[in-house]
């Protein structure tokens, strides 16, 4: 089958596995929305699941010390070929996959950034003009520990659930003067309105992988393989591919807030990645750069399907995401 017609799959369903949160589902929704405009002969049903984190919700994820919390039951269903392929938040994907395994495609990027949404009593404000000892909630060590470098006069606690019960207990309660939430997952859930503040990189980097959808696949189906891979989004496979490898080479996970900000502009490749003690006292920080300017080759041979960090991308100039690569394993 070639990566354009899809013409081997039009006898079957293609199973696509998914978390049952709201948020997961319009992920979904939309990746299976664009596979069916690039194959319209095509049909998909939607396999949904719950996962382990979405289980758990009284614990801080750092201290549950699984790095595949949302993704070991779709990848156990992939495994059983219950499914075909599973749509993913790219952050919640482990540097190094199971055997077997490997990213197919990574969409267009969302806005990458962290967000701030207010109580309603404080609409209107930014962090730097609410009082000091406000608590702020978030549920990521890299968030509370860049921000109380930045912040130092505020507070910052725990808060789990998925969206829709962050912002509930945000609105009900009078425990939280803000949370931070991504970007991202505002605007796909069309809540837009709340963001009340985008904070930039010298406030917050962002996660590895935040604002983009991956879609995993078993790495020797290549009929699902080629078809996955129409949605690859060149600009973000690059940036994502660096970011990976920046986090695979400090071997960091939930439990070590390790922050990136990437960006690719006139072929070159900025990276900016960070690395802080759990209170943001102590951090290394570095801006690398490196040029991803390289042709499509035709590389038809031992490299046909070579991974990097996780991520299949034979539309991508190889020599590319071999440069991307390198550039997150450079030593800050």
């Amino acid at each position: 089958m070639s990566a354009t017609d899809g013409n081997g799959l039009k006898d079957r369903i293609i199973r696509v596995g998914t978390r049952k949160s709201q948020l997961a589902r319009i992920q979904t929704d939309s990746v299976v929305e664009m596979l069916c405009k690039q194959y319209p002969g095509l049909h998909f049903e939607i396999v949904a699941m719950s996962t382990t984190g979405d289980k758990i919700l009284d614990t801080a994820l750092s201290k549950i010390g699984e790095k595949s919390l949302f993704t070991k039951e779709l990848e156990n269903a992939l495994e059983r070929n219950e499914v075909d392929l599973v749509v993913h938040s790219l952050k919640d994907l482990p540097t190094s996959l199971p055997p077997g395994f490997t990213i197919g495609a990574i969409c267009k990027r969302e806005n990458p950034h962290d967000a701030v949404v207010f109580h309603p009593k404080s609409c209107g404000k930014t962090l730097n003009a609410l009082p000091d000892k406000s608590v702020i909630g978030t549920s990521s060590l890299r968030r509370a520990a860049q921000l109380k470098r930045s912040f130092p006069q505020l507070e910052f606690r725990d808060i789990r659930g998925n969206l829709n019960t962050r912002l509930k207990k945000l609105d009900e309660k009078e425990d939280f003067s803000a949370i931070i939430l991504a970007a991202a997952g505002l605007r796909r859930m069309g809540w837009e309105n709340r963001i009340g503040q985008i904070l930039n990189p010298e406030d917050c980097l962002y996660a590895v992988g935040q604002g983009a959808l991956a879609i995993e696949v078993r790495a020797k189906d290549q009929e699902i393989l080629d078809m996955v891979s129409a949605l690859h989004d060149g600009e973000t496979v690059l940036c994502c591919i660096a970011e990976r490898a920046f986090m695979k080479h400090l071997e960091g996970g939930c439990s070590v807030p390790v922050a990136v900000s990437t960006l690719l502009k006139d072929s070159q490749l900025y990276l900016t990645g960070a690395v802080y003690s759990l209170d943001g006292s102590d951090s290394l920080r570095e801006t690398m750069q490196t040029s991803v300017n390289y042709p499509q080759q035709n590389e038809d041979g031992p490299n046909d399907d070579v991974q990097h960090v996780g991520i299949t991308a034979k539309n991508i100039p190889h020599r590319a995401q071999e440069a991307a690569e390198k550039l997150g394993n450079r030593r800050i």
